[in-house]
Formats: structure tokens, sequence, C-alpha cells
């Protein structure tokens, strides 16, 4: 592109009298381009400002229908140009050509700019060390995690000072209060200290639920209260005001990924080699941020004595099925409890089961609606007084614990009757409560693995002969004859003679 510049230059060698090809050589261009401007006379910018013409070669193919086009943008400013294009198609066939989409979407952009409803203007923040943090929750499920082979889909709860950009986060799988409350605190334990503010979205999934969406937020607020943080909350649908928290999940995604990329799996042994793996990526993100991480920390408030447990507490009571019934899933516990009240602390994870002031057991929290976990040994010494209920227990599935014990009892219904077969079986699932489940289950697949007839007697014997089992995870291979293969090449060979 030639520039006012050498115009100029050209201009002045030619006043001093050098031949054009010699003019236009020294200012960097051939002898046509500076014969072209020696006979214009004009700069290149003067040029171009006069092709910026403000009146129109050609008529306006829409004018006539753009009337209707401004309604329509006006009563709805989210259509696009090419839906409206269409729309004058469909209504004025033949009128208007494929190739006058371009022209139309133009007439429509300078409309916007300047007559449509005016944008959302987005103010630039200034961050102060020690005031603000922000946290949201994070779905991990697209990169492919996966623990021991299966695949893990997970959330992490992220949380970042917005001075610093100092972040942890914690794995969790549902946005509840008692993954909100254990992921704060984690990160506030880490931190060392206590900001003064903390920003989270409207927490639409945790509250707009069936449950009790004033509790959730008596809880949260509590939760609030114990680290003398005070809360903020953006206003709906603008996730940008929460712009350091969603940013920091692109990041911290993206660094995940590859990551797991230089690794060359994203597979891990155990959940716990996972976690470990997560936050030696954030201390590396946050080696950078040494310098005002340091600054941020020292005015950090002090944290409290003891950290709050993160749990909801429930008072639900047991069932005649021996049940109960927790955020929309049953679990089963002992029938000595029938007709009880029982308290529930309910953990991220985890339920821990209270009757009198006496911890009885845990049991893991079921992910997802409408799902249920029976357990046997709850139920197993009623099952046997009651054995026909045993083939329409809405829970039945629940009563195999391996795939053993189902291929067991399909063995039994072959050679019994269906009522039979439950009984014989029932038997079996009791002496694996009584006894020991890996045990049985072993005796099973040794007999199963035999094809001999599997009762409660043999399944007795086996376990009390103490013969050593090999595990499932040996395999032996018999050596195979390299004589055989010989054998075969002859007989292929004299087919062919």
């Amino acid at each position: 592109m030639i520039t006012d510049n050498q115009v100029k230059k050209l201009r002045a060698y030619l006043q001093q009298g050098k031949p054009l090809d010699l003019a236009a050589a020294k200012s960097g261009m051939d002898e046509k381009t500076g014969r072209k401007y020696r006979d214009l006379g004009r700069l290149p910018s003067e040029i171009k400002a006069e092709q910026n013409r403000d009146w129109r070669t050609r008529a306006d193919p829409f004018v006539d229908v753009w009337q209707e086009i401004e309604w329509h943008l006006e009563l709805n400013p989210g259509l696009e140009a090419k839906t409206l294009f269409h729309y004058l198609q469909r209504n004025h066939p033949g009128r208007f050509s494929d190739g006058q989409l371009r022209t139309f979407q133009r007439k429509v952009k300078i409309w916007r700019a300047t007559e449509g409803p005016v944008k959302e203007i987005y103010f630039p923040q200034v961050h102060k060390p020690g005031i603000l943090s922000q946290s949201d929750f994070t779905c991990m499920n697209d990169l492919g995690i996966t623990i021991a082979g299966h695949s893990f889909n997970h959330l992490i709860y992220h949380f970042v000072l917005t001075y610093s950009n100092w972040e942890t986060g914690t794995i969790c799988f549902s946005e509840s209060y008692e993954s909100l409350s254990e992921g704060l605190q984690n990160a506030l334990w880490a931190l060392g200290g206590v900001p003064q503010y903390h920003q989270t979205d409207r927490l639409s999934a945790a509250v707009n639920k069936p449950d009790n969406p004033e509790k959730f937020t008596a809880m949260y607020q509590g939760l609030l209260r114990h680290y003398s943080l005070g809360g903020r909350r953006i206003n709906p649908s603008r996730a940008h005001e929460n712009g350091d928290i969603e940013q920091r999940h692109h990041r911290f995604k993206r660094a995940l990924k590859q990551a797991l990329m230089l690794r060359g799996s994203s597979d891990f042994e155990s959940r716990e080699t996972y976690r470990r793996y997560l936050h030696k990526l954030f201390d590396q993100l946050n080696s950078g941020r040494t310098e005002r991480f340091q600054e941020e920390q020292s005015l950090l408030r002090r944290l409290p004595p003891r950290r709050l447990d993160s749990c909801t507490r429930l008072s639900v009571k047991v069932g005649p099925s021996s049940t109960i019934r927790v955020k929309h899933k049953i679990y089963s516990v002992h029938s000595r409890l029938v007709g009880e009240t029982v308290t529930i602390r309910l953990y991220a994870e985890k339920l821990e089961l209270w009757y009198g002031q006496r911890h009885l057991e845990d049991i893991d929290r079921l992910r997802g609606a409408d799902k249920h976990r029976i357990q046997y040994r709850h139920i197993i010494d009623w099952l046997i007084r009651k054995p026909g209920a045993f083939a329409n227990y809405r829970y039945r599935s629940d009563l195999f614990p391996t795939s053993r014990f189902r291929m067991a009892y399909d063995a039994l219904c072959e050679r019994q009757s269906p009522k039979a077969a439950g009984k014989e079986y029932l038997k079996i699932l009791q002496l694996a409560a009584r006894e020991n489940e890996t045990a049985i289950d072993d005796a099973l697949r040794l007999l199963i693995d035999r094809d001999q007839r599997i009762t409660v007697c043999t399944v007795e014997q086996q376990l009390q002969s103490r013969q050593q089992i090999a595990p499932a995870t040996q395999v032996t291979i018999p050596t195979v004859a390299l004589r055989s293969y010989d054998q075969l090449l002859r007989s292929i060979q004299e087919a062919m003679v």
C-alpha cells in the first residue's frame, strides 16, 4: 500500500528534475504507480476519503418493507437478520434473492447501532486485597476423568480471591448446602483467614427445590455468621457479575486438560489420587501469585476456633418397611428401628444415623433422584420369616450383593420352583450376613465354576472346608502343545495333494 510519505517523496524528486522512473524507484514504487500519483495530484489519504462516500450508488431494495422490519426488531430485538430475511422471502416470493442477504444484514446492523435498543455496559472493577472472594460449582464431566477405568462424573466447588486470584477447589457431586459448606470451609482453612465478603450466584440449583429453600437460606446465613463473612449474591442471569470465578473456571479446566495431556492419561487409581493431583495443580497455578497473595493474606481476618459441621440435621420416622426417605431417596435401616424417629446428619457424601444420642452407622449418600439402597443385613431376619415377600419385593435388586449371588439365585430357579428357590436363596443370604459376604461369594464362584449344585448346605460345606480359593483375577492358561500345529499343517498339506 502506497503511503502519503511515499507520494510526498515522489513529488520532491520530480521537483528536483529527476526522471519519473528514478523518482518512483527512490520513493519505493514502480513507474506506473508513480505516474498515477503524479497525474492525480492527490495523496492516498485524500483519495480514500473520497471513496468513503455517504450516498448510495443504487436504490435501496428494502425501502418498501423496512417499516415492517423495524416493527419486528422493536418488538423482539433478539431476532437475527437472517431470520428476518427468510421471512421477507416467504412473504414476498421472488422479490429478494439470496445474494441480497449481506446487504440486508448490513442494514440491520446499522439500524441496531443507530436506532436500536441500548446495550448493557460492563464497568471494570478495581479489586482491593482482602475484601472479596467468589465461588461457584463447575461441572468436570467433559474432561473424561476416570477412576480405575470407570467414568467419574463430578463437580468442583471452585473458590477464588478476586485480588490475587488465589484459588482452590473441592470435589463434590451436587450443588447442595452440604457441598457448599464443605467446599467453602475447606477453602477458608486452606487460605488461613477470612476475607470480608463472599460472593456467589443466586444458588438456584440448591434453593429452587421442593425441599425447603427457607431452611437452606437460614443454614447458609448461619455458616456465614460463623466465619463473620459478609454474603453477596449476583443479579439473576448475570453470570458476568461473578466474572472472576467464571474466568477461573475456564482457565482451571484448560490447565487441567493440558496437564492430563502431558500426563498421558486421565485415569487415576483412586479418588484420593485424583484429589492429590488436583491440589498439586492448584499449588502450581497459585505459585505465580505469591506476591499479591501475601499482600492479601496479611489483611485477612482470623478464623474461628473450629469448623462448623458441614451437614444438615433431619428427623425422620422409620417406616414399616424398615426404610427412611431422605432427599427423595430410600435407605434401609435395621428392623429394630421400625416406628422410631431417628436423626440423620446429612453430609455431602454420607448419612450418619443417630438414635438416642448414639451413632448407629454411616450410609453412603446416593446421587441422583429417586434412588434406593437396601442393605440386606437390615431386613434378612424378617425375610426369612416371610419368604413369600421376596418374589415381588420392590427393591429385590438390592438383595443381590454381587453378580454371583444373582447367578446362584438363577441356578436355584432352574432346578426348583420360584418359591422354593427364594427360600433357599434367602438362607444363603442370611449365611452371608452372619458369616462373611466375601467368603460366601468365593464359595459361590467355586460351585458355579465346577457346575455343582448350589444349596445352603453345599455353600456351608465349602465354607467349613477352609479350602484356599484362588482369587478371581488369577487366570491359568494351559500350555499349548506345538505338536498339534504341526499335525494341523500336515493334514492341510495332505488334503491339498
